[in-house]
């Protein structure tokens, strides 16, 4: 008789594998670093608006290995999502394409959030200013180069920050549901089993609707959606070369 000795992380696929202990590490860096007073990580490594004087180009990609310390949920959920659905998609497209989608998708993620910080900065200055209801954004402006107000311009901009795997994670469920789009997923709160496609395009149109409604602030749900279009873009793309065909799981 044989038994199978296998560790539960000898299981994990060595890509996603490293992903978890990567961020799992920095996690607890994180929170050590700041406890001894030695560097805020999550500042320095998260992602910054772009007109602030703290962002960093390579903000781009150390900001998907960075999670809220303040939340176990933030790096928790985040973690098992990449645990559930990592190993088999590795598998499907094999380590180093899986890792380059990871990456790309968070990468697309960072850069719709850089977007909507561009779009949406002015509004949300004007919610943290109080003043004359017929106060514009310049006037708002004018004030804090004027020493009107308790920050400055610059501050306001690096206080724009966003950090997590969020926008990689969707990705992969993005990914998830094109390659197995049958596949039954079961939700703690629905009692019976839905199609993983039905389950995503859910996800994809719960994120747009708190993104424009505003209804849960503190989560960057248009990031989640660039990690989900960069995802869709690369997938569409592979399946138009032929690199991942029906045998590997498309449908």
């Amino acid at each position: 008789m044989q038994y199978n000795n296998r560790s539960f992380l000898s299981s994990i696929a060595p890509v996603t594998k490293h992903l978890l202990i990567i961020n799992v590490i920095m996690w607890l860096a994180t929170i050590v670093f700041l406890r001894i007073g030695l560097i805020d990580l999550q500042h320095l490594l998260g992602l910054h608006f772009w007109k602030g004087s703290d962002f960093n180009p390579l903000q781009l990609f150390t900001y998907m290995f960075i999670h809220d310390t303040r939340s176990f949920a933030h790096i928790f959920f985040n973690m098992f999502s990449l645990w559930m659905f990592g190993s088999l998609l590795e598998r499907v497209m094999g380590s180093k394409r899986f890792l380059f989608y990871y990456i790309s998708c968070g990468l697309g993620a960072a850069l719709v959030q850089e977007l909507v910080w561009q779009y949406s900065w002015q509004s949300i200055l004007l919610s943290q200013v109080t003043g004359p209801a017929s106060a514009t954004v310049n006037d708002i402006i004018n004030a804090i180069n004027n020493g009107q107000a308790a920050f400055t311009m610059d501050e306001f901009y690096n206080s724009l920050l966003t950090v997590g795997a969020s926008g990689a994670v969707f990705g992969i469920l993005l990914a998830f549901a094109m390659i197995f789009p049958n596949m039954p997923m079961y939700l703690f709160f629905i009692p019976v089993p839905i199609k993983a496609k039905w389950v995503v395009i859910g996800y994809g149109l719960l994120e747009l609707y708190f993104g424009i409604s505003g209804n849960q602030p503190g989560v960057a749900h248009f990031a989640h959606l660039g990690g989900m279009i960069a995802g869709i873009i690369i997938i569409l793309y592979w399946r138009n070369k032929g690199t991942l065909r029906r045998s590997n799981g498309f449908y």
